[in-house]
């Protein structure tokens, strides 16, 4: 499995803690997902944990332009 990741598009609401705890939850019932399998979130707000690699609008709008 290449990756894991997870959507919140919350205007006030960083993806936290308990977003990442769900993720490694959800993580561990995929099959073919590993506890290596790298976890990834695309949240407006950004982040406020480590362990999960974020992308923002800004992100995805720079990835969109250069494609």
């Amino acid at each position: 499995m290449t990756l894991v990741g997870s959507i919140k598009w919350l205007q006030n609401h960083p993806f936290d803690g308990h977003d990442l705890a769900r993720l490694v939850q959800h993580r561990s019932q995929l099959p073919g997902a590993e506890d290596d399998t790298p976890l990834f979130a695309v949240s407006r707000s950004d982040s406020t944990v480590d362990g999960v690699r974020t992308l923002t609008p800004e992100d995805l709008l720079s990835a969109w332009r250069t494609a």
